[in-house]
């Protein structure tokens, strides 16, 4: 029996991503395509795959048979064609990076679009998020996450600045309105705007001095998602509306332009600086090894500072 091999994709695909829609949006096809699809191997296979309802789609007995037999062997295909892709004089393909929005903002902009120059036969995705849980959520490759989300079986190589630091800053009219706390603690009775990330937990701010660990829980009228409103956040502060705490970089433009005045300075948290990282067990596409190669070429010039 034979089946056509954009047909065993869709069933994979599908299977994978627990629905039509879902493995709609990681294929970069649309739902009704992929229906069709499965809907036309069932009917050459003579087996129903999927049970369907309007809230979900899961494998048959059949379909998980076939799956247990087929997952393997399309894995087997995309190594052997990557293979082969080893040989172009320039690697080719695609390649999904699943990374927190501060590395899309503040990392990957120094980094794409000469990497994008170097190897233009590679698609490059990025997937930027606050709810930084699954490197390989939607089929990634590999992502970018500071050393703290690091997990076991995964080689971490360094990518953008080695050390980073939160800046804490507000409107020169906000402090002369508020005046201008000399510590952590006095932030209690300030305005502070907070980030919210996506699992719903609002962070305490950190600070350190001479050894000295402090967290804040601080109080706002202001409340954003962490990553995707950072940039409603900034221009808040600009305007007067509290105090904000985030990387030294993305603040870095509205206090030099004297928009935002630091404060607490001394007391401003220092840590290590974002990695690539991906998983030491699995066969490294050649998209991603150009990747990583591109990214170590940048260090070893002195492009990852310090």
């Amino acid at each position: 029996m034979k089946l056509d091999f954009a047909l065993l994709n869709a069933i994979v695909a599908v299977a994978n991503a627990g629905g039509f829609r879902e493995a709609a949006r990681v294929t970069g096809t649309n739902p009704s395509r992929l229906s069709d699809a499965v809907r036309r191997a069932e009917q050459q296979l003579g087996v129903r795959l999927f049970n369907r309802t309007t809230r979900t789609v899961a494998l048959t007995d059949a379909g998980k048979a076939l799956m247990e037999r087929l997952q393997p062997a399309m894995s087997e295909v995309d190594a052997a064609l990557d293979a082969i892709n080893r040989y172009r004089s320039t690697p080719s393909g695609t390649l999904r990076l699943n990374v927190p929005v501060s590395a899309a903002r503040l990392v990957l902009p120094a980094i794409v679009p000469a990497f994008l120059a170097h190897y233009p036969d590679i698609q490059l995705e990025i997937v930027a998020e606050s709810n930084v849980q699954d490197v390989f959520r939607d089929s990634c490759d590999a992502g970018i996450r500071y050393d703290e989300c690091l997990e076991q079986d995964m080689v971490a190589l360094p990518i953008g600045p080695r050390r980073q630091r939160f800046v804490a800053a507000a409107s020169p009219h906000y402090l002369q309105q508020h005046g201008i706390p000399q510590h952590p603690r006095d932030l209690i009775a300030h305005n502070c705007i907070r980030g919210r990330y996506a699992s719903g937990v609002m962070p305490e701010w950190e600070f350190e001095r001479d050894g000295e660990a402090l967290r804040v829980q601080v109080n706002g009228a202001l409340v954003v998602s962490v990553g995707a409103a950072m940039d409603l956040a900034v221009q808040a502060a600009i305007a007067g509306s509290g105090i904000i705490y985030l990387f030294e970089e993305w603040l870095r433009l509205p206090i030099e332009r004297g928009e935002l005045i630091p404060v607490l300075e001394p007391w401003w948290l220092s840590f290590n600086g974002p990695y690539l990282y991906y998983n030491s067990r699995r066969l490294i596409p050649a998209p991603l090894q150009a990747f990583i190669d591109f990214v170590r070429a940048q260090a070893s010039y002195g492009y990852i500072t310090q």
